[in-house]
């Protein structure tokens, strides 16, 4: 009987803390392992300013990464390339306006190690969006949403990949 009344008010307080860590946006993220070497580098970019450099910062330092301010010779250097975000039309209305894109967002970035050779990466993010000119306004933000997301995943995929190669 008692466990009954256990199990019965145990369930409950599940389900409501699962569905409050999933209302907040709450993830499980695994930490990447970077080889040793790579565990102090320095962060070069064409745009220094730019969102995708700075969400690699981000990423680096949460990791425990070390980013060097300036440029060392021992340090390796993780350079940003270019990004940039092209769009293809998939289809048009009737009248002849386009109803949907393909939004690519292409990387480029190097990894530079004294005494070894550099090794170029490029990658490429893929999303569909459809257009709607009646809804400009909330189109437009979903556009600029979009691309957020894509360079977030972008900076997640540089790291990734960092974690994964062999030197």
């Amino acid at each position: 009987m008692k466990n009954n009344i256990i199990k019965r008010s145990l369930l409950p307080l599940m389900l409501m803390a699962t569905a409050l860590l999933s209302a907040c946006g709450f993830q499980l993220r695994g930490s990447y392992l970077l080889p040793q070497e790579l565990q102090t580098l320095y962060l070069s970019s064409t745009d220094v300013h730019g969102e995708l450099t700075r969400l690699v910062r981000q990423n680096l330092q949460v990791n425990n990464i070390e980013v060097l301010k300036q440029q060392s010779s021992e340090a390796p250097e993780l350079r940003i390339l270019n990004d940039s975000l092209d769009r293809r039309t998939l289809s048009l209305f009737e009248n002849g306006q386009v109803a949907e894109y393909e939004l690519t967002y292409t990387v480029r970035y190097e990894i530079r190690m004294q005494g070894k050779e550099k090794q170029d990466f490029k990658f490429e993010i893929y999303r569909n969006y459809q257009d709607n000119p009646d809804a400009a306004l909330a189109k437009s933000r979903e556009l600029t949403l979009l691309r957020k997301e894509m360079r977030i995943e972008a900076a997640d995929r540089i790291l990734r990949n960092m974690a994964s190669i062999t030197l």
